[in-house]
């Protein structure tokens, strides 16, 4: 089996890399005997050139949640640079386990998640980092449909803590105006740092405001069905011939 080389953004905040770390714990406990390396872009320790030359056999999974530009330029240039052709997996967004993962940080901040009637009368912010690529927010917007579609909250709200808006405040007010009795918000990030930090703050008028999707137990299934595709792509991909 191909070692899962998790690829991490980095963050000088150190919240950041113990999320990833109890991340991969969870997901060695849910694959005994896959081994699980990390690496980082940028910020921490180990980067990709430190780590690719030691591994034998790996599939490369990204800790992104769109394929924005991370994914498109900065982890394939990365892993030419350090001499690597490993193959990468697909970004971890969409999945319906993203949504169950949110669904689990509402429920643990007090929200009756499980309450189709609670679901009703509550609107939810889905506060995602945001980003300059166009595709990557619209795929932000089509999650919070389909989140609403699949849950039946009174309305769900996209804003961004780092493009342009509409940020946390601007979103709660519409939910408002839209008629929701409660209001939620969920920040769509991986892990504590700036960006959860700036949505919380933001988030005061909220009725109550969710933790990031870190270590979930849905997240580390996420990272291994991610895996799983690239692995087998790379098995059934025919062979070149001279």
């Amino acid at each position: 089996m191909p070692a899962l080389l998790l690829i991490a953004h980095g963050s000088r905040d150190p919240r950041h890399a113990a999320t990833v770390a109890a991340l991969v714990e969870e997901v060695r406990a849910q694959r005994p005997g896959t081994e699980v390396a990390t690496a980082y872009l940028d910020h921490c320790a180990p980067r990709i050139p430190q780590v690719v030359g030691r591994l034998a056999d790996a599939v490369a999974v990204p800790l992104l949640l769109n394929r924005a530009f991370h994914a498109k330029h900065d982890i394939p240039a990365a892993l030419r640079a350090a001499g690597s052709r490993l193959p990468v997996a697909d970004v971890l967004g969409p999945s319906p386990l993203l949504l169950a993962a949110l669904d689990r940080r509402l429920a643990e901040a007090g929200l009756a998640v499980g309450s189709p009637a609670a679901r009703a009368r509550t609107g939810v912010v889905l506060a995602a980092a945001g980003s300059s690529d166009p595709a990557a927010d619209a795929a932000t917007r089509a999650v919070a449909a389909e989140w609403r579609r699949t849950r039946g909250w009174a309305a769900v709200e996209v804003a961004y803590a780092s493009a342009a808006g509409p940020r946390v405040p601007d979103a709660l007010a519409a939910l408002r105006t839209a008629g929701a009795e409660h209001t939620a918000v969920a920040p769509y990030l991986l892990a504590p740092g700036l960006l959860p930090d700036r949505i919380a703050a933001a988030a005061e008028d909220a009725d109550l405001v969710a933790d990031v999707l870190g270590p979930s137990p849905e997240l580390a299934a996420l990272l291994l069905h991610r895996y799983d595709q690239a692995r087998h792509a790379v098995d059934t991909t025919p062979a070149l011939t001279a």
